[in-house]
């Protein structure tokens, strides 16, 4: 992105990447048909030491601004819940809109090239036989190794004298151990759900798994989630307080299995039911019991031993310091013809789209200043 407005401004650009193709994680993304955007992107939607450093880029390149870029270039597309944006065919027609993009700006694009030693010296940056008076970082970050994604983000930056915030998966199943892995059983089972992680909050789906904990609901959390802090989870969102106690009056002989099932899959009911020792019919249950019941099923405490790492991580948290970086134009405060730009950054968005409209809009903020 930061290539092809650069490129079509009369810069010269070269792009170098070590994997065999471009876009590698564009092409895994939205299961193949890339979340490219998302109509409600704003600043709050994204982490970072500094809640303010993406209110600049977002709002000077939109998802309106992406999406008209798509249309442009003949991408049908449809809208999800939430305001997610995908394109109805193939990701890999996002690659090669870039691709033509900066084809259009006659950027120069190598692939399976190694990035070894860049050295700096009298305001210039080499890279091997290659040299520019500006350098984007653009490497993204640790998640997903199986794709080729690495850390050399953080190696440059410290090589610059530029600090680095601890990166961490985000947007990343979580695990259970101990007495909670008996949910592991429930591997498969998906529910609509309130989860929350210190003040976050998110309504989606949460996915039982072999390993604990997944499902958007769950993946959203992750990012604001801290080892040994619990994740909370009304699995009942939809009913009033008091349901089972009216449950016991208009159905005293119900098994409550049972009326946990008129709103959760049945075998997370019984589960549920068995963690709760409600048994024998609604009758046989005190109403402390019951209250007791609905008090834990609106907030029940999961308390995750781990996260399933970078490897199933959609994206990484932390990162090169905004404190470093001028939110203007995304350049190193301390190294002039240093950019930064998209998930290298300590600027994480919410799963569905916002990550890609960062990496848009940073680019295109980085684009401006070259």
């Amino acid at each position: 992105m930061c290539a092809a407005v650069v490129g079509q401004r009369g810069r010269r650009v070269l792009v170098i990447d070590h994997a065999g193709e471009v876009g590698k994680k564009i092409l895994i993304s939205g299961g193949g048909r890339c979340n490219f955007t998302n109509r409600d992107t704003a600043p709050d939607r994204y982490l970072s030491a500094n809640p303010h450093f993406a209110k600049s880029a977002l709002s000077r390149y939109t998802a309106q601004d992406f999406l008209a870029m798509v249309e442009r270039h003949g991408i049908a597309w449809h809208e999800k819940t939430l305001g997610q944006l995908f394109c109805d065919g193939s990701a890999r027609q996002i690659v090669a809109m870039l691709l033509d993009e900066c084809a259009a700006g006659e950027v120069t694009v190598e692939t399976g090239r190694t990035i070894g030693e860049v050295a700096h010296a009298d305001g210039r940056f080499r890279i091997g036989g290659d040299e520019a008076p500006a350098l984007v970082i653009a490497t993204g970050g640790p998640s997903i190794p199986k794709m080729g994604a690495t850390g050399i983000a953080y190696d440059l930056a410290r090589r610059f004298g530029l600090k680095v915030v601890e990166p961490r998966p985000a947007l990343v199943p979580l695990t259970l151990g101990g007495d909670e892995a008996l949910f592991r059983e429930l591997s498969g089972v998906a529910s609509d759900v309130v989860a929350g992680a210190g003040k976050a909050r998110f309504r989606e789906a949460a996915l039982f798994t072999h390993k604990g904990l997944s499902g958007p609901a769950i993946l959203q959390v992750s990012s604001y989630w801290r080892a040994r802090e619990p994740v909370a989870i009304d699995f009942v969102p939809d009913v009033r307080p008091g349901w089972l106690l009216d449950a016991k009056r208009l159905r005293p002989r119900a098994l409550p299995a049972a009326v946990l099932a008129e709103q959760l899959p049945a075998r997370l009911a019984d589960r549920l039911a068995e963690r709760l020792a409600l048994a024998g019919p609604l009758n046989g249950c005190s109403d402390k019991a019951l209250a007791e019941a609905e008090r834990r099923l609106s907030d029940w405490r999961f308390h995750p031993n781990g996260t399933e790492g970078f490897a199933k991580a959609e994206v990484t948290a932390g990162g090169i310091s905004t404190a470093e970086l001028s939110s203007q134009t995304m350049g190193a405060k301390r190294v002039p013809g240093l950019y930064a730009i998209g998930e290298a950054v300590d600027v994480t968005g919410w799963l569905g789209g916002y990550n890609f409209q960062w990496a848009w809009a940073s680019g295109w903020a980085a684009a401006q200043a070259l």
